[in-house]
This record gives C-alpha cells, structure tokens and sequence, in this order.
C-alpha cells in the first residue's frame, strides 16, 4: 500500500515552529571538514597541530623554554590515541573544562598581538571529532604546582556548546620526557613541576610522506629552533608476529638555541584597520566619555591632535558623549579617519623569527651548501601589522638525496611559526613563488608552475591576525600588500642564489682549466726540455716550478 502523504500546504506558523537556534558546535559537527578534520590521515595530523600550537603559545607566553613530546599509539585497526605532553605552566582546574569541550573559547581572540592559535576552536574541535567517531572523552593532565596534578576527561554537548566533566581527580603525575640522546644509560627522563598533557582517542591513519605529522613536526623545529620536540608512532603488532615488537625509540629533535622569541604586547586597533560596523560598536561600548577620548584610548597611534584632526574633519564636537553619535555622524567619523594620514601601527606585538634563527632552523634539518634568509621590514594590510620573512637551503647536485635536481624546489609555508602542509595551490605564498622569475636567478622555472631544482623555500608571515583563507588555518589570504612583501623577500633571496651560482660555476670553470694546465705540464716541461736542452734533473726541477705557479694562482683566486 503506497504510504499516505500530506496535502496540507505549510504556512508560516508550521514552519515557525520547527524554527531553532543552532549552536557553533552542531554546525561543525556537521562541518568538520572547515576545521581538517575531512579524512582520517588529516584529522591525525590536525589534532597534533592544535595541542602543539597550544602548548608552544602556553610556554613562550610564560618564559618556559619549551619541551614538548608527541606519541600516537594505535589502539586499533583504524584507531589512534593522539596524547600531546609539554613542559608549560599547566591549566588551573576552573578552564580545564571550557578549553577542552567548548567551540569559541580562549584567551587569544579579542587581544591583537602575536600568537599560534586565534579563534579558539582547534583543540576542543580535535576532542569533538575524537569524541564523534570513536565515543571517547578527551583526557587532561594538568600540573599548576608541584603539589598535585589533576586528572579530567571531558566530552561536549554540542546542542548546547558546552562541556560535560566525566571524571576530576587528583593525580600524582610529573610530566617527563625522554633523555638526551648522548646521555648514558641509566640516565632519569627529565622532569618539570607543571606541564599539560592531553590524550584524544580517534578514528585516524598515520601514515610517512609530504603530508604526514613527522613532516610537520620536522618543519615546526625548524620555524622554532628553541623547542625541543620528541614524537614516535607505536603501530599495533602485525598479526601472527613471532615476538614482541622491540620498544619503539624516540625521535628527538634538539633545540638550536636556547633564545626564546621576544615577548609580544598587545595593541589596539589601528583606525584604518575598523570597518563602519566595528565602529559604531565601540563607540556604544567604549567607557570614554568623549568622542576625542574613544580616539585616544581605544585606537593606536590616535594622539590629541591627530583626535581634534579627525573629529574636526568629521564636523563633531570632541566633546561629544560616543553614545550619542548617530548612524549618520559615524559614517562621517568614519569617513574623516581614512582621509587622516596616520602612523602605522606598532609592531613590538610581533616575534619574528629573524634571519639568524631561520638559518640555525634550516642548517640542523635541511643539509645542503647555501643558505640564505632574509627578514622584511614590518608593514601593514587592513591596519594589522605583519611582516614577511623568507628563508633557502641549496644543495650541490647529490648531495642531499631528498633534493633531486630535476624535481621542483619544495616550498615550506609558515604563519606565526606554524607549518601550513595543506592547500598549497590556494595559498598567497605559492602565486608569490610562481610570480617570481626564477629563470633570471639560475632556477629552471616552467610558466605557471613552480621552478625546479635542488632548494628548500622558507616563508613565514607573522601577524596579529593572519588572513587564513578558511578555519581550517592551511592557507594565506591573497592580499596584495601580503603578496608584495613576499615577493619582494623572495626576489632578494634569488638574486644571493644567482650570485652563489654564478661564483659556483666560475670556480668550475676555473678548476676545469687549471685540471687542463695540469695535465699536460709534463709536455710543456718535455718540450722546453729539448728546446733549452735540458739535463732530465734541470726537467724534474722545471716541472715542479710550474706545478707550485699554478697552485699559487689559484690561491690568488
């Protein structure tokens, strides 16, 4: 019997009715693929990403030299555990549950300034999706003080964007890490009074290659040469195996200095940064009670002239109380700061790498026979300070069998110290590589493709908001400010390549003459032999005269 169907038209109360609010959490639950959790091999990755962004930010933020260890350990055929452990200052008990198990939540949203993580959703989106396909709850160690440790797992109510704490118990846990590699045997793991470690069971694949966690974790020591990092895999034992899989062994990547990144300050918004809306807001939120004072003190670079300038421009007493500024004075407000010329905004609140840093980063994990960085002069887009900076490892042909000659040059893309592995073609830094002319720098360069040849790229732009081009955090915005520091950054890199090449091969042109001279040295001597009628001694000498000129023209060389 077919089934029965409704001939009653919908109306606006009907659909009204099924009409509800939908919560942050619902909506990537549904659209986990925004935040890289779209495949098992990726949601893996993703996941260490965000607990390694966290605990990096958590370290510098309180002067800790950063220790940080990654272990996944496959609990089943397509399951893994993802546990993250770093020597940071811990997570007091109160935001344990809010960081872990609530979409939005942080510290680092509302400040402009430097940092890995910016909106708050990447490690509560790892439990949610650990949470989703495996039922787990996320597990948190945390150590504030050397008395105790807590011990929480928490899962997420994602109707409502909130956490459920399933267990709270106190713990006696200190955070260790494996020992030096040089040192001897016997010797205790280092320990640390506070630390975090967060442990999240997924459906995930861990796999080597271009796109794998070792490859982010090689590149993130490398973009932050204070860190040292430890991580190993410890896959399940094959099936019908004779014995016991021997320990898995660490890999250790070592710091290549002790200096950690310069402490960065918060600022306030630059006025040529604020759109109309964001302006009307502040005015109704701001607690000065002048329109000259809200200039003053809730933008940067704002002094009391600058302040009587615009608000004359803009035909407004400055005197005026903000909440009294009505819809059309603002648009003229707003209109008055983009014709004011202003200073551009500070940029104590960025940590750059620095040029000496990337070529520590670069010489410890990419071996090769040039190196070169280069770090650009802060500037501005939208009125957020950034700047760019760029960094190239070149080896001989043959020397670094990860570098053939014949293929094309990797790429490494940073932000704020974080690699990008993913989304490559969508990325700013990519066009900024192909737009350059590498064929004028001695790199083959096929058009619209990127050019070939035995070299590693280094770019990195930091920023206090960085235009990512979705919430996934994998690719740069194509601004055209952005776009023009990176070529300019790559530009100065290719032109130290050509005068290393050009030098490169004018010492084998010169080596490849001299091996000439030396080879038929004996003939030059036999002929003026027999000319000048030498005995075979007066020859021998003669010969030896002639070597040792052409040893000292080349040190002239």
């Amino acid at each position: 019997m077919a089934s029965k169907r409704t001939s009653e038209k919908e109306t606006a109360e009907s659909m009204g009715r099924r009409q509800r609010e939908i919560s942050i959490s619902e909506f990537f639950l549904k659209n986990r693929h925004l935040l890289g959790f779209d495949n098992p091999r990726k949601a893996v990755m993703t996941a260490v990403k965000e607990a390694v962004d966290n605990s990096l930010d958590a370290c510098e933020e309180a002067r800790i030299l950063p220790e940080i260890a990654v272990e996944l350990v496959q609990t089943a055929p397509d399951r893994w555990r993802v546990a993250v452990r770093d020597n940071g200052p811990g997570i007091v008990r109160a935001q344990i549950p809010k960081v872990f198990a609530k979409l939005l939540y942080g510290s680092k949203f509302h400040r402009l300034r430097m940092s890995r993580g910016q909106q708050g959703i990447g490690i509560s989106a790892a439990g949610m999706y650990g949470q989703l396909t495996t039922g787990s709850a996320t597990r948190i160690l945390s150590r504030t003080t050397p008395s105790s440790a807590r011990l929480v797992e928490v899962q997420i109510d994602t109707r409502a964007n909130k956490p459920a704490v399933l267990s709270d118990t106190d713990t006696p846990w200190q955070p260790a890490f494996p020992p030096p590699p040089d040192a001897p045997e016997g010797t205790p793991p280092p320990t640390y009074p506070h630390g975090t470690e967060v442990s999240i069971e997924m459906v995930g694949q861990v796999v080597r290659g271009r796109l794998s966690v070792e490859e982010y974790l090689k590149q993130c020591a490398i973009a932050n040469p204070h860190l040292r990092l430890h991580y190993r895999a410890i896959p399940l034992p094959r099936p019908g195996a004779p014995e016991p899989p021997a320990e898995v062994p660490w890999t250790t990547y070592e710091r290549a200095t002790r200096d950690l990144p310069p402490p960065v300050q918060a600022i306030q918004p630059h006025p040529h940064g604020v759109e109309l809306g964001v302006l009307m807001q502040m005015l109704k939120d701001s607690s000065s009670r002048t329109l000259k004072g809200v200039l003053q003190e809730d933008f940067s670079r704002v002094s009391p002239r600058v302040a009587e300038e615009i608000c004359a421009r803009a035909g407004l007493d400055p005197k005026t109380p903000p909440v009294r500024v009505a819809h059309r004075e603002a648009e003229t407000l707003y209109q008055a700061i983009q014709d004011t010329k202003l200073m551009r905004p500070p940029t104590d609140c960025l940590a750059p790498i620095g040029e000496g840093q990337i070529l520590a980063g670069l010489r410890k994990e990419v071996p090769a026979d040039f190196y070169t960085a280069v770090s650009r002069p802060p500037t501005v887009y939208r009125g957020n300070p950034f700047l760019v900076e760029a960094g190239l490892a070149y080896a001989k042909p043959g020397d670094n069998p990860d570098l053939a000659p014949d293929d094309t040059v990797r790429v490494m893309r940073f932000a704020n110290r974080v690699p990008l592995l993913y989304m490559s073609g969508a990325c700013a830094m990519t066009e900024a590589m192909e737009g350059v002319n590498w064929k004028s720098y001695g790199l083959p360069h096929p058009k619209g493709a990127l050019p070939v040849g035995p070299a590693v790229f280094f770019l990195h732009i930091a920023s206090v908001w960085v235009p990512f081009t979705s919430e996934s955090k994998e690719a740069i915005a194509h601004y055209p400010e952005i776009l023009r520091e990176m070529t300019f950054a790559l530009q100065e890199c290719g032109r130290r390549l050509c005068v290393y090449l050009n030098r490169r091969r004018r010492d084998a042109e010169a080596d490849r003459k001299r091996s000439y001279i030396t080879k038929y040295i004996p003939h030059l001597a036999l002929g003026l032999q027999e000319i000048l009628g030498l005995d075979a001694p007066a020859k021998t000498d003669l010969e030896q005269r002639l070597v040792r000129m052409l040893e000292r023209s080349k040190g002239d060389d």
